[in-house]
């Protein structure tokens, strides 16, 4: 018995008993011609070996993992020129695994987990496209010049521990491809609410039906065991047809939420449908009719039926304990909702920070007791003092403080008002206040992300890295499509490199740099584990590229980000000044 390190490549043609069913003779002719035509040559030219034929795929081995990624994105490049006369069903294409591993060799053929995992990898992989292990990314990453996507943590049939992977597809294909493949937490049921569609003309009922997604959410979550995917992932489906399967691949979810409102005469009718993500099978529907000034208990009855469907011990008492939130003026609502997205869109500058204050002091100026707009304006204000962006000659932190008391005293029930306010007192320095704050926030509505990710931030500044890190992840975890990912990955990037978790470290830092290629906190991170690895090279490039974004960046902002022993490594690499 012999042993050796191997990289192994498998492939199989998706559908192929469809295809044989509908002509034998000319699958089987196409088939051979394939494997003499393509695959053979581009597997010799890479120095591989076909170990052996299965049927419809094959199994091959390459000295180099290098060469196999790159023999398989040239096969599958091949198979986008063929048969292309061809109607679009008929046309042959390969999934493919590829992994690098220890494998046993007897005679011509190979065995061993090696196998065994590439052979896992194949059937997860995008149609026409590539899936990897992690072991085989990291040794590829920086050799190829192919962009992988990062398809998270997957369970995988007869192997016992969760394989992250990456997926690879041809470039005219790769905005069809949703970015992440999450796996549902085990033994947790885990959901969407997709935003309620208004199915009238009536602009006030699409106030009206965000409203309601929002409070079935925070309802939704506060059931024991529900995870439940928060507001800003959701709702990056709004005025979309989205496919059920592919929401729960993207959101990592085993059921979603669907309905839609419209006014039946003086009623509000809303239709509400609970779909199992894998198979797209409706589990439960039902119509609610109710006249408008009775919305609250409506809401009672539709989380109800989805509780009661999914965890038959709830009761009504569990779902009338919930309070809902009470509405603010409109136009306010417009102020804070620009605000809130402003940052994500236009990037961190101060430009931008004095953009934010002026839409959310219109908004606290049209209506004095709008608690939120309080609350995310203290949190802005924080921030502009933590990462010098505050307007000139404004006190933030003294500003940041005041503001988040007043939200609290308006509203200091409400999880996002706490939420934001615990992170901002928390950024200011008052740690253990914001910790408390944060506590009632996640006990309250446990899908709350910001309040997640601001805890694993305060954690992280009481020296709880550990810990910061399990809240960072959890938030990030339950918002897959928040637009605020960039950001929150900056904490985790740096909350990883303190636990000297370097290689992790660089990666959570590389994926916030691709979420927002504005993001120059994520490039000073970069720098920072670039700079411990004795990457000078590399981390001058980063800090070259956060200086281009943030233009003016003093010791002091870097400080207030990575720290003064972060600064002082920086500058021992004569990267700063």
């Amino acid at each position: 018995m012999q042993r050796k390190l191997a990289a192994i490549l498998a492939m199989d043609i998706v559908g192929f008993s469809r295809l044989m069913g509908g002509d034998e003779e000319a699958t089987l002719g196409r088939l051979k011609v394939l494997f003499s035509e393509v695959v053979r040559p581009a597997v010799i030219e890479r120095k591989g070996r076909i170990v052996k034929l299965m049927g419809d795929g094959l199994l091959a081995e390459f000295p180099s993992v290098v060469e196999s990624v790159n023999c398989a994105i040239n096969i599958q490049n091949m198979m986008l020129e063929r048969d292309t006369l061809l109607p679009e069903d008929q046309r042959l294409k390969f999934r493919m695994g590829i992994n690098l591993g220890d494998v046993i060799i007897e005679g011509n053929d190979i065995y061993g987990d090696g196998v065994n995992l590439a052979a896992r990898l194949e059937p997860i992989a995008p149609v026409g496209g590539i899936c990897i292990a992690d072991n085989t990314y990291e040794q590829v990453r920086d050799k190829i010049a192919h962009v992988f996507m990062d398809g998270g943590e997957e369970t995988l049939k007869n192997i016992a521990r969760t394989v992250r992977v990456w997926k690879w597809v041809p470039d005219n294909q790769q905005n069809d491809q949703p970015r992440v493949t999450i796996v549902p937490h085990i033994g947790q049921s885990s959901l969407a609410v997709l935003p309620l569609e208004n199915m009238s003309s009536r602009e006030e009922l699409t106030y009206l039906a965000d409203g309601m997604t929002e409070d079935i959410i925070t309802m939704l979550a506060r059931l024991p065991g529900f995870l439940v995917i928060a507001r800003n992932s959701s709702f990056a489906y709004k005025g979309k047809s989205p496919d059920i399967r592919q929401v729960g691949q993207e959101l990592g979810v085993s059921y979603v939420v669907e309905g839609s409102l419209r006014p039946v005469g003086k009623n509000i009718r809303v239709t509400i449908q609970l779909i199992e993500a894998q198979t797209g099978n409706h589990l439960w529907a039902n119509k609610f009719d109710k006249p408008a000034d009775q919305i609250d208990e409506m809401q009672d009855e539709i989380t109800l039926g989805i509780a009661t469907r999914l965890e038959p011990e709830l009761t009504k008492a569990e779902v009338k304990r919930i309070r809902k939130r009470g509405e603010s003026n409109a136009d306010a609502w417009g102020c804070y909702n620009q605000a809130a997205g402003l940052l994500s869109q236009k990037g961190w500058h101060r430009e931008t920070f004095v953009e934010a204050n002026d839409l959310l002091n219109k908004a606290i100026e049209l209506d004095p007791e709008f608690a939120l707009a309080h609350a995310y304006l203290s949190l802005i204000m924080a921030l502009g003092h933590l990462f010098g962006l505050s307007p000139e000659g404004q006190d933030d932190q003294k500003l940041a403080i005041e503001m988040a008391e007043q939200a609290m005293l308006i509203d200091n029930s409400d999880t996002t008002v706490l939420g934001f306010t615990g992170c901002a007192l928390s950024d200011v320095g008052q740690i253990e206040r914001g910790i408390a704050i944060l506590e009632r926030a996640i006990e309250s509505d446990p899908s709350n992300p910001q309040a997640w990710v601001a805890m694993g931030t305060a954690l992280l500044r009481s020296g709880k890295a550990k810990k910061g890190v399990e809240y960072l992840q959890h938030g990030m975890r339950i918002s897959p499509l928040d637009n605020r990912l960039s950001f929150w990955g900056v904490s985790l990037a740096y909350a990883l490199f303190r636990l000297r978790n370097y290689a992790e470290a660089e990666r959570e830092a590389k994926k916030a740099c691709q979420r927002d290629e504005r993001n120059y906190m994520a490039k000073v991170v970069l720098a920072l584990v670039y700079a411990h690895k004795k990457q000078i090279e590399e981390a001058r490039s980063a800090i070259n590229d956060a200086l281009q974004l943030r233009p003016g960046l003093r010791c002091v902002d870097v400080q207030a980000l990575i720290g003064r022993r972060g600064v002082q490594l920086l500058r021992a690499s004569e990267l700063l000044d």
